[in-house]
């Protein structure tokens, strides 16, 4: 393409799971698209709310933007997508990476779920593979398939300026993401990110989640170049093995994360919730023992 224009993009945190979602645009009044959109969800009570998918609407519309796609990075096990609510309020297409038909075959054991759901990706409108490009209006998005997470995890790289990497990394004095999850690995996860740090070192990093430590307050940003000096996972001169060791034993010691079995039955429908029994009421599968 011609010389790239900066890609815009606005971060909107969602506290309680402590998510970054993102809008990405060219220009005002130009096209963008939406990534790793967040419903608001009470556990306790079992309600939902769109308050931080209206913030992304409002700013859509100061904007003055058509929003093409709303894209998910995977299928995220610690909060519930609002991509239906997003992609029927703007008209736009949501999409994910064609191995999410690999978690939908996990999850569709583990929670027996209904005869007619299809493990083949359909309920997503754009299965994205590695090397994919999409174009939205002054904007290139390259597809990286960055499995480790899940098997399913890409990255978008904007312009080859901004790279979204959903859980892969976090903030350099945070680490990297779990993989612990069905079908996850600590050796496919380092090998990802090794490519994702290949990308010049000035190429910025924006994370999906961030959990802080004592004495900073939530951050988004990040570059390559950081990653490689400052990442305590992944820093230059942690070799494959190293790592592996690491991750799996950190992993043994982990918690499954709070809303992991409600956000995978809808995050692999697309954000759709499980269809609704004969009273028009919507349930959650609580399987025992099975994670």
């Amino acid at each position: 393409m011609a010389q790239a224009i900066t890609p815009q993009v606005k971060a909107f945190l969602e506290n309680d799971s402590e998510t970054f979602s993102y809008v990405v645009f060219d220009q005002v009044g130009g096209h963008g698209v939406i990534i790793d959109p967040v419903l608001n969800f009470d556990y306790p009570s079992g309600r939902t709310s769109t308050e931080l998918a209206q913030q992304q609407l409002d700013f859509v519309a100061e904007q003055g933007l058509t929003i093409d796609w709303v894209l998910e990075t995977h299928a995220h096990a610690d909060h519930l997508s609002a991509a239906p609510f997003l992609r029927d309020s703007l008209n736009a297409k949501v999409g994910i990476g064609a191995q999410i038909t690999d978690v939908q075959g996990i999850f569709r054991e583990v929670f027996a779920l209904e005869p007619e759901f299809m493990t083949d990706g359909s309920q997503f409108d754009g299965l994205f593979v590695d090397g994919d490009t999409l174009t939205v209006g002054q904007l290139e998005l390259k597809v990286l398939h960055s499995p480790g997470h899940t098997p399913a995890d890409i990255a978008y790289l904007v312009n080859d300026q901004a790279l979204f990497v959903g859980d892969t990394l976090f903030m350099p004095d945070v680490g990297t993401a779990r993989c612990d999850f069905p079908g996850g690995s600590s050796q496919q996860l380092y090998r990802s990110i090794q490519r994702l740090l290949a990308l010049p070192a000035a190429t910025n990093i924006y994370v999906c989640h961030d959990y802080p430590k004592a004495g900073r307050s939530h951050e988004y940003l990040t570059t390559v170049a950081k990653q490689k000096a400052d990442n305590i996972h992944v820093r230059d001169g942690i070799d494959e093995a190293s790592f592996i060791a690491m991750r799996d034993e950190r992993d043994a010691t982990l918690g499954m994360p709070r809303l992991i079995l409600p956000s995978i039955q809808v995050n692999i429908r697309a954000g759709e919730m499980p269809p609704a029994d004969e009273q028009g009421k919507t349930f959650f599968k609580l399987p025992i023992n099975a994670l």
